[in-house]
């Protein structure tokens, strides 16, 4: 198999609907009059008016300098934009003033204080018209489904962190800590189902200080963003720091907090014990002491993936403690070396070094390049220069994203983000996991910030690049979209293969011969379970709040509808698949934490109104709990 030849993400996709917001220049208008006018014909004749029109044209250039829009706003000749060094950079004709300053990213206005909801309502008042009964029935639909999960779980796992629905028990993959309970209790809070709140708010308050003082050891990463992050979200939504309360059920929010603190300071031994910046992988809890995973490495993706739940720990509580040694961590690999901004999947907590050169935004890649966007807005109206380098390492790997790793199978052109498992000088894989499609949701966050794509437009907001980026992010979300449908259950695979001139193999089909795309995606027969996964949902939710285009809501509906008919446990909960090629599917007996805690938190808030946890005043984390922007609440 031949090195595969980069295919460029074309410029000329972009669609610049954006022109009808354009106005015609002051400066333009009286430069062209100067210009085309007697007056030039005539007053230039003479060497007096030679000097007077010098005079003018610097006063002119003066102003325009005076007057320049911020670098961040889109140019308004977009049409007649300029490409320099293969695509990286987008200049208009006032370039060459924006190089004398240099100024931050800068984030959409915040409305004042006294002009949100009331006492930081996230319930704000509705822009559009209610939904209609059809949304709200499916929204409903959602809301049973979680109902049944729950129950399930309740029934026969209640304690442990995951259920095995199909042997009716529960197991402890994650550390003892009641996992499912911590994970979809603000998934229960947001969707008001009461009684959910009240018994994993019961479960919390009563068993889990006394299992992070009992239990062993845990993993850093997954029990930072299902445990801690569940705890800090359900601290807020029930009305810490004077936040959401949208539940009377379930103790006061200062159970939470504390909870969240104790399990924090034992966590903090990951970092602490660590000769580098970079955090060992294992934490015993009982005694507060960490160690590396037995081949001494950390997944790069984890130890970044740690900062908004430290970060908003720091807040509420006033110690900056958590916050400090958390993004002690990003500050160090913003010093590390990269590959157009892209990094491998490995790093060293004994020599701070990445190790290996596999680069991929699958497993050990995702979320390192989600928190970069996330991290940075976070901070919110309090953001400073010291943030900044966030915004541009994400900048910058994105570009390298579009660069290195993009492609379009054939035949029919699906976009797809592959892999280069040996470095950007070694062969390229057509291979693409699930994980992957958080980047739709990403991209499009990065672009307009959480506001709509309408009015980011309107406001000016948008550049060049963030338009590419959100065309990327459709692209790609019709991609994750056509890995569901292509398969016999409508249900996608963990990993898909494109066929591209360089690679292709016969017989790997998804099953469903209609689909347009049955010949563009190849599903191994070892990569052909579906573990409930939410990276899908989760960008068709964001792309639907951002673009306002309801065939997002659509393709969830099918995505919902398909782990309703195949994955539903009559006795409660859902259950993984082994295939989702072949009907009748055979199950896996485990329900994920995360089905509970993300995947029916989206599809709920897809189907929704916009106005609840709105995107431009929480962010969420990696496991979707959502956190409130510094500044908005």
């Amino acid at each position: 198999m031949s090195s595969s030849r980069p295919l460029p993400y074309s410029v000329k996709d972009v669609h610049y609907d954006n022109a009808k917001f354009r106005h015609r220049s002051f400066f333009k208008m009286i430069t062209q009059s100067l210009f085309t006018s007697n007056f030039k014909r005539g007053c230039t004749s003479c060497s007096m008016g030679k000097f007077l029109v010098a005079l003018m044209v610097f006063g002119i250039v003066y102003l325009m300098l005076q007057h320049t829009s911020p670098s961040y706003s889109v140019p308004s000749g977009l049409a007649k934009v300029i490409r320099r060094n293969k695509g990286d950079k987008a200049i208009d004709g006032g370039s060459s003033f924006k190089r004398l300053w240099i100024r931050a990213p800068r984030l959409p206005p915040r409305l004042p204080p006294d002009e949100k909801g009331g006492n930081g309502s996230f319930i704000q008042e509705p822009m559009k018209t209610k939904l209609d009964s059809a949304w709200i029935g499916r929204q409903q639909k959602v809301k049973d489904a979680f109902i049944h999960a729950w129950s399930g779980y309740k029934k026969y796992a209640m304690g442990y962190d995951e259920l095995m629905p199909l042997s009716q028990h529960g197991t402890d993959a994650l550390g003892g800590l009641g996992a499912t309970i911590v994970d979809a209790l603000d998934t229960a809070m947001i969707m008001g189902v009461d009684e959910a709140v009240s018994e994993a708010g019961s479960w919390i308050e009563k068993h889990l200080l006394d299992r992070i003082l009992q239990k062993g050891q845990v993993n850093l990463f997954e029990t930072t963003i299902r445990v801690l992050g569940g705890l800090l979200s359900a601290y807020h939504l029930s009305g810490g720091e004077q936040g959401m309360n949208v539940t009377s059920k379930g103790p006061r929010p200062i159970v939470y907090l504390e909870t969240a603190k104790n399990l924090a300071d034992r966590l903090l031994s990951a970092f602490t014990s660590s000769p580098t910046s970079i955090p060992f992988s294992d934490v015993v809890l009982r005694d507060s002491s960490a160690h590396p995973a037995p081949d001494g490495l950390s997944s790069t993706s984890e130890v970044s993936t740690l900062q908004l739940e430290f970060n908003y720990l720091s807040t509420v509580s006033g110690n900056p403690n958590y916050s400090m040694e958390a993004m002690k961590v990003l500050e160090h690999l913003k010093t590390l070396p990269k590959v157009e901004g892209l990094v491998p999947i490995y790093i060293s907590p004994q020599s701070g070094e990445f190790s290996g050169e596999n680069i991929r935004l699958g497993s050990r890649g995702d979320s390192y390049y989600e928190y970069l966007i996330k991290v940075w807005l976070q901070q919110g109206t309090s953001l400073n220069s010291n943030w900044t380098y966030l915004h541009n390492m994400y900048v910058e790997a994105m570009k390298g994203v579009r660069h290195l790793l993009v492609r379009k199978s054939i035949p029919n052109g699906l976009t797809f983000v592959g892999e280069l498992p040996y470095g950007s000088n070694g062969e390229f894989s057509p291979k693409m996991d699930h994980l992957v499609c958080f980047l739709p949701g990403t991209l499009a966050l990065g672009a307009t910030k959480g506001i709509t794509k309408e009015r980011a437009m309107k406001d000016n907001l948008l550049t060049f690049e963030d338009l590419e980026n959100l065309k990327l992010a459709e692209d790609l979300a019709k991609t994750c979209f056509e890995m569901y449908s292509v398969t016999s259950t409508g249900l996608a695979p963990e990993i898909a293969y494109f066929h591209t001139q360089e690679f292709y193999e016969g017989g790997f089909d998804g099953g469903n011969k209609s689909s347009e795309y049955v010949n563009d995606i190849i599903i191994k027969r070892a990569d052909r379970h579906n573990l409930l996964r939410p990276e899908t949902v989760e960008s068709l939710f964001v792309l639907y709040r951002i673009t306002e285009d309801p065939k997002y809501r659509e393709w969830g509906w099918q995505i919902f509808e398909a782990f309703e008919k195949y994955t539903k446990v009559i006795s409660g909960g859902y259950s993984s698949l082994d295939d989702v090629t072949t009907l009748p599917p055979h199950r896996r007996d485990k329900m994920e934490t995360f089905f509970l805690g993300e995947t029916l938190k989206y599809l709920y808030l897809l189907f929704g109104e916009s106005s609840v946890i709105p995107l431009d005043k929480f962010v969420f984390n990696t496991e979707a709990h959502p956190f409130p922007i510094k500044g908005t609440i």
